[in-house]
């Protein structure tokens, strides 16, 4: 189990990296950020599978199309939308925290499959979490009024979030199961046809966007100014090798190596690290609710891990 442990907290290091691309990248709207990241993720996953396509092709089955298809739009392209569209609107730190939900959201929805912890026995770090993400969204709003931001904008942003949480629950729990009833994928190789998977559909998105609805959903990119078109594709690139191929691998073992409920808890990473590189970026440390709710979201999914641990050593027995 602490093999698995170790792969979501790694996938979630790199995984927080891409809330800092909304900020590096203000001038391009959200949907050419997910366009962008998912191309390049797409053609980066057909150069590494290119020796091993035929063999790959000739094992898939109509259930994997299925599957890479919904995993592709709910993980990939309609989630960075919604997230990219947050950042934009409320900023990485309520963006991320928002999503941090994800622990609860997967934890309810997968607390009937086999292996995972009674929910009355996770009940306490879960209440744990669920008081960080409330601390998180009186900071954003009580922020949000002494900066004068527009109500509307961060209440948008955050409806944007709940989205991308919504989007990613769905998936993380839907890829945990497919993975764990079909081995006949390797971590490695599922992580390469999802990646061609959302490069294909990226380019069919981009192209029927570009041919009727060329504008930005923000208001910001339609001018050409601040368009950095080198930094544009050097971050979808290493966004594509790093969030995406390692990570996804790093994810996808750690799916097979721990029960649903605590796959659940190690999104939260993702979360922590995507705060972390936010004060960083913005030079600026965490103010008291925004540190209150960093402190609670280690204790809550700590004590979700010891839980998880003294399950399986008992069940071991």
């Amino acid at each position: 189990m602490w093999t698995g442990v170790l792969c979501g907290l790694v996938a979630g290091a790199i995984w927080g990296t891409v809330f800092i691309v909304p900020e590096l990248l203000p001038a391009f709207s959200a949907l050419e950020l997910a366009v962008g990241r998912y191309m390049a993720y797409g053609v980066l996953a057909f150069g590494l599978m290119l020796p091993r396509l035929p063999s790959l092709a000739r094992r898939l089955e109509r259930r994997d199309y299925a599957a890479l298809l919904r995993h592709a739009l709910a993980g990939n392209v309609v989630y960075y939308v919604l997230l990219a569209l947050g950042v934009k609107l409320a900023g990485v730190a309520p963006t991320s925290l928002i999503i941090g939900v994800l622990p609860i959201a997967v934890t309810l929805m997968g607390h009937k499959d086999q292996g995972a912890v009674p929910l009355r026995r996770l009940a306490m770090p879960l209440a744990v979490v669920a008081a960080g993400i409330a601390c998180i969204n009186v900071d954003v709003f009580g922020h949000a009024q002494l900066m004068g931001t527009s109500i509307w904008h961060t209440s948008l942003g955050l409806l944007c979030a709940t989205g991308a949480l919504l989007c990613w629950s769905w998936y993380a729990l839907d890829n945990a199961r497919y993975l764990k009833r079909n081995p006949h994928f390797t971590s490695a190789e599922w992580a390469a046809l999802y990646g061609l998977s959302s490069g294909l559909i990226s380019l069919v998105v981009g192209s029927i966007a570009f041919a009727f609805w060329h504008a930005d959903v923000t208001g910001q990119a339609g001018a050409a100014s601040g368009r950095d078109w080198t930094l544009y594709w050097t971050c979808n690139a290493l966004l594509a090798l790093g969030a995406s191929v390692i990570a996804n691998q790093l994810w996808n073992a750690a799916s097979r190596r721990v029960p649903v409920t605590l796959s659940g808890q190690l999104i939260l990473f993702e979360t922590l690290f995507a705060l972390l590189y936010g004060f960083i970026y913005r030079a600026e440390p965490p103010r008291p609710l925004e540190l209150a709710a960093i402190l609670l979201l280690i204790a809550g999914v700590t004590w979700s891990v010891r839980i998880h641990v003294a399950e399986e050593q008992s069940a071991a027995v």
